[in-house]
């Protein structure tokens, strides 16, 4: 998740998401740094609005929580049917915790299924 967050820290400080920028906010976070991990997620962003999925993750709940509840005939389905980001990349970090430290690098399906 830490990943994750370095990103949203360059997105946050108009810096450019790359390799070189995301690496140098890992290590000074003190975070021991897979090279492949900082790749695939920079080529995952590489055509995401980061801006867009903010807003829609922060969203999410809102929609969630003011909806009839499912019991009530409301649409709670319908805003389930596709997971956001946040719950993508939190899945994935569990995955990651699962899987062997020796399996990373294998491709971006790997690490974001």
């Amino acid at each position: 998740m830490e990943y994750v967050y370095a990103a949203l820290i360059l997105n946050e400080s108009g810096e450019e998401i790359n390799e070189d920028n995301l690496t140098d906010v890992l290590d000074a976070a003190g975070v021991d740094v897979e090279e492949s991990r900082v790749k695939a997620l920079v080529a995952a962003l590489e055509d995401v609005d980061i801006e867009e999925a903010v807003e829609q993750a922060a969203a999410a709940p809102v929609a969630a929580g003011g909806a009839a509840p499912a019991s009530e005939g409301g649409d709670d389905e319908a805003d389930h049917d596709e997971p956001s980001e946040e719950e993508v990349a939190e899945a994935e970090e569990a995955d990651d915790d699962d899987e062997d430290d020796d399996a990373g690098g294998e491709g971006l399906g790997e690490l974001f299924g």
